[in-house]
């Protein structure tokens, strides 16, 4: 929409894709082409077309400016303390369970692989302990955002290891992962036995941590 005038975005957009009746917009926010679309700008552009509009004062906790680029930047590096503060919950992606290289079963901690929107933000590379929601049951679980430098670089993914989850056939179903804390980084291990140990444990922290 960076070409789109905040005219045209508010017909077309606003009011001709969603319907809508009434905007919230956070005061220092804006859109259209050149920003030209304002909090304080918004009600006058909606009127023509039955569309209310207000502006939303911007929020501090401790100090600290609550606003997505806030919550981004810390999840970025592995914070989870500020996105709890300013959101109110603890972070969590949405995915579905994909095949993987099947190493964590050879590991004796077989691993769900989970499938995310290509655009959405991921934590920061590390192991955390978190929950894992499938269904309507909720499993601890030691999440791994990372690339497996032990068996080479692969691509930025999220796998959990679901503790006390005795049906392993998770492929294609959607699960939900919340994060609670952060253990470590994700380390490159000599060997295998090294990385068995260190899978042991993240698994014990995860059950004092959550």
């Amino acid at each position: 929409f960076s070409r789109v005038t905040a005219e045209e975005f508010v017909r077309d957009v606003l009011v001709g894709r969603i319907g809508a009746v009434h905007a919230v917009m956070g005061a220092n926010s804006t859109f259209g082409h050149r920003a030209a679309g304002t909090a304080e700008r918004l009600p006058e552009l909606g009127a023509p077309y039955g569309m209310t509009a207000e502006g939303v004062a911007l929020l501090e906790v401790g100090g600290r400016r609550v606003s997505s680029s806030s919550v981004r930047d810390a999840l970025s590096a592995g914070d989870l303390s500020w996105p709890l503060q300013a959101l109110g919950r603890r972070f969590v992606l949405d995915g579905e369970v994909i095949s993987g290289h099947g190493r964590g079963k050879g590991l004796g901690y077989p691993t769900a692989n989970l499938r995310t929107w290509p655009r959405l933000l991921l934590p920061g590379q590390g192991i955390y302990a978190g929950v894992a929601q499938h269904g309507d049951r909720r499993f601890l679980a030691a999440i791994d955002v990372g690339t497996n430098p032990t068996f080479g670089v692969e691509p930025l993914h999220v796998e959990a290891f679901l503790l006390d989850f005795e049906d392993r056939e998770l492929r294609g179903a959607p699960l939900a992962v919340w994060f609670w804390e952060r253990l470590r980084d994700e380390v490159r291990y000599d060997s295998v036995d090294e990385l068995i140990r260190a899978i042991g444990e993240d698994v014990e922290r995860t059950r004092a941590a959550v």
